[in-house]
């Protein structure tokens, strides 16, 4: 159990993370705070270690990769935590939006009982009560019906509403830090427009890492952009004066290359 959180105290405290595939170094030496409330948008090609180092954060990385550094959630290390206690912060106080709703969610299950399993194992209610939550938190990201929703299959669903049940599923249990990793790459532009006003909304009590190589959706929703190329970030800055004012040649070409430019600012 960690104290109280000191204001100037980021949600999110990374320093000297390393990741490495043998003697391969694809993240040498990576360091990012995100403070509650604040959406910080880490934005960069295919390859360039944004995901990889977005999934190390909730020690998600693939077999055969190994990381070392210092990771802190509001002010606690959780980087050197037993696999048992990491799988409580997974999920408790670490919300994970994926990019593929479809597969992340158990197709023989319900969408509702996957939801009600997470908010029993982190919150401790009863079954009547974890079920109120779920429908409470499905309705909020506007899902259709009372219990339709909560009763309903993944494949049941559209592809918006799979990703609003995702991101229902990373909140329901008011994390610290939500993870969002290319959450609207497959869906068209309007409900992509929808899914980021409801993330910047939910997320406002929260720091969140949102992963993506869109520039428009990340000038959407994000306070701040971290520019990555070849597992180093080589800028940052506040988004509106870091797309108006890009100073890395990277950063310019990452730019050049968006469809329309910032299409959503």
């Amino acid at each position: 159990m960690i104290g109280a959180v000191l204001p100037d105290t980021p949600s999110l405290a990374v320093n000297g993370l390393r990741i490495s595939a043998g003697a391969q170094v694809l993240v040498p030496d990576l360091s990012l705070n995100i403070a509650k409330g604040e959406i910080v948008g880490m934005v960069g090609a295919s390859g360039s270690g944004k995901t990889i180092s977005a999934f190390s954060i909730a020690r998600l990385l693939p077999d055969g990769l190994t990381q070392s550094g210092e990771i802190s959630l509001e002010g606690e290390r959780i980087d050197a935590l037993a696999e048992p206690d990491m799988r409580k912060v997974r999920g408790g106080r670490i919300g994970m939006v994926f990019q593929d709703p479809l597969s992340s969610f158990n197709p023989l299950r319900t969408v509702g009982s996957i939801l009600i399993e997470s908010i029993r194992r982190h919150q401790g209610l009863d079954a009547r009560q974890a079920r109120t939550l779920a429908i409470e938190t499905l309705a909020a990201m506007r899902l259709p019906g009372k219990n339709s929703s909560v009763d309903a299959y993944p494949h049941m669903l559209s592809g918006g509403q799979r990703q609003r049940a995702m991101i229902g599923l990373a909140l329901v249990n008011e994390p610290a830090l939500i993870i969002a990793d290319e959450p609207t790459t497959a869906l068209d532009p309007t409900i992509q427009l929808q899914i980021l006003a409801l993330l910047r909304h939910q997320a406002s009590r929260a720091a969140c890492l949102f992963i993506t190589h869109d520039i428009g959706a990340a000038s959407a929703v994000c306070d701040r952009l971290v520019v990555m190329n070849e597992g180093v970030i080589v800028e940052e800055g506040a988004t509106d004066q870091l797309l108006s004012s890009p100073t890395h040649p990277f950063t310019r070409e990452l730019l050049s290359h968006a469809p329309g430019g910032a299409r959503y600012r």
